[in-house]
């Protein structure tokens, strides 16, 4: 809450719309190996972008509040495709492949990471990236290296942390602060960082809540 009413009347339509979004009936639509797979450009799409094991299909089911509508799995690797999910008609979640170490061959590991590549340079109905990095661990090379990606090719994204019930407050708020300071460097990036936690749903209303802002 804050001293201003309208500022929480406003923040509280924003939640709630968020809510009813992702209360609605959510499929999955398929999975693409190869950019032939990609389904058209029907509706506004949101990417969950991020290492392997950073917890994206888990975010997924929190999110639509469906356990297993993504698979997941402690095994880094586990998502080999670009699934789609539909929301009511209204929005595409797309889950990609994460980057970075995978418990699978390295020439499927290239093959998909150079789906993901495509698949973010060329989607003119992509709204935004929700960039998962790990609120353990912040930032790594990989992620600055996407980061740069996403830059160049003037695609919005913005930073979304996972496993925040796991680090320290201050530890949360170091990374916090890191990030930030990267934020300077990079153009396309959303200011606002999220911070979630799919065990304990921390923050999931307010990812909810920026994703229908994009779809309002």
């Amino acid at each position: 809450m804050t001293d201003n009413p309208a500022d929480d009347a406003a923040e509280a339509a924003r939640l709630e719309a968020g809510r009813l979004l992702f209360a609605r009936q959510c499929d999955f639509l398929r999975g693409a190996v190869s950019e032939n797979d990609l389904p058209d450009y029907t509706l506004p799409e949101v990417a969950f972008a991020g290492r392997s094991n950073v917890g994206k299909s888990s975010l997924v089911n929190a999110l639509t509040g469906r356990k297993t509508l993504a698979r997941t799995s402690n095994t880094p690797g586990r998502t080999q495709e670009v699934n789609f999910f539909d929301l009511d008609g209204r929005l595409t979640l797309v889950d990609l492949p994460g980057y970075g170490y995978a418990a699978a061959p390295q020439q499927k590991v290239a093959a998909w990471t150079n789906l993901i590549e495509r698949y973010l340079r060329g989607r003119p109905n992509l709204r935004r990236v929700m960039l998962l990095i790990d609120g353990r661990h912040g930032p790594k090379k990989t992620d600055i290296t996407v980061m740069s990606m996403l830059d160049e090719a003037a695609v919005n994204y913005q930073v979304v942390l996972t496993k925040c019930d796991k680090p320290k407050p201050a530890d949360l708020a170091k990374i916090e602060d890191g990030i930030r300071a990267l934020q300077a460097k990079h153009v396309a990036c959303h200011p606002e960082i999220l911070k979630s936690s799919s065990v304990d749903k921390t923050g999931i209303e307010l990812v909810r809540a920026a994703i229908a802002d994009l779809v309002a």
